[in-house]
């Protein structure tokens, strides 16, 4: 079953107290799955994909469209286009990295807020309706791109052993227990880092979309119900749902380019 027959299609035969043995339909894992829309061979285009890849292009077109012709005199477009840019360069990247070492990575870190910023918008979009980054994979690329970006610079910056050292953490001045250090900050660094990174926005968008799917569907199914009060209080809650989802989005766009400058300026540290 699909998100689409779940959220949209919606039964109203379905009442409290029906004979005919119908409840309220929960959602569940089965409204993060979605009909193909065609095959190419092997390969399967759905919905999600489709979000994805609209949001590369208004991203593309958008910044191409404010910054193609740039003017000395910024127009309405360039000047929002500068203020978003700004905003990830001066409030994100300079304020991690500093302005010298954080420079080159500006186009990088603006361009991966604004792909997981839209990605997460989309969840209170008419007719689209879905987050992709509540799909795993999406967010899992991501954290992996900034992963090899991590753990190059280490090696780069420090060579073979001092990147190794930068790593585990090791220290001689910690006497006796530099081992079990060294294989906490590896287990930690090497394996852990890149599934948290990538969990906190998947989990977060994951649960924001079965809050908002739960409440929209409560209100259509009180309704039917012909409880009208709580239709309205459940109505009430899916507006305010689409409200903080709104907030969560952004700082979750936030949150994950902060970290990503965050392990890069631990790549670039000198280790004591």
């Amino acid at each position: 079953m699909s998100a689409e027959q779940t959220t949209l299609a919606f039964d109203w035969s379905c009442r409290i107290l029906a004979d005919n043995g119908c409840g309220f339909p929960a959602p569940g894992l089965h409204s993060f799955l979605f009909k193909p829309m065609f095959h190419v061979g092997g390969f399967e285009f759905n919905k999600v994909m489709l979000l994805a890849l609209i949001t590369t292009l208004l991203i593309v077109t958008f910044f191409t469209m404010a910054f193609g012709k740039a003017k000395v005199v910024p127009g309405k477009l360039q000047m929002i286009g500068e203020a978003g840019y700004d905003f990830v360069r001066r409030g994100i990247v300079y304020e991690t990295l500093g302005k010298r070492e954080g420079e080159k990575y500006v186009p990088l870190m603006v361009s991966i807020f604004f792909f997981v910023w839209i990605m997460n918008v989309w969840s209170v979009v008419p007719l689209a309706q879905f987050p992709v980054s509540s799909i795993i994979a999406y967010p899992a690329v991501l954290a992996l791109l900034v992963y090899v970006i991590w753990v190059s610079l280490t090696f780069k910056r420090h060579g073979f052993v001092g990147g190794w050292k930068n790593i585990t953490g090791y220290d001689n001045s910690l006497g006796p227990i530099k081992w079990l250090v060294s294989f906490i900050e590896f287990f930690s660094n090497l394996l852990v880092r890149p599934f948290t990174h990538a969990v906190r926005l998947f989990a977060n968008m994951f649960a924001g979309h079965l809050m908002l799917v739960m409440f929209t569907v409560a209100s259509w199914y009180l309704l039917n119900s012909y409880m009208i009060p709580a239709a309205g209080v459940s109505f009430v809650m899916t507006m305010a749902m689409i409200v903080f989802e709104l907030f969560v989005q952004a700082v979750q766009a936030y949150v994950f380019v902060l970290l990503a400058c965050t392990y890069i300026q631990g790549a670039l540290a000198e280790h004591h």
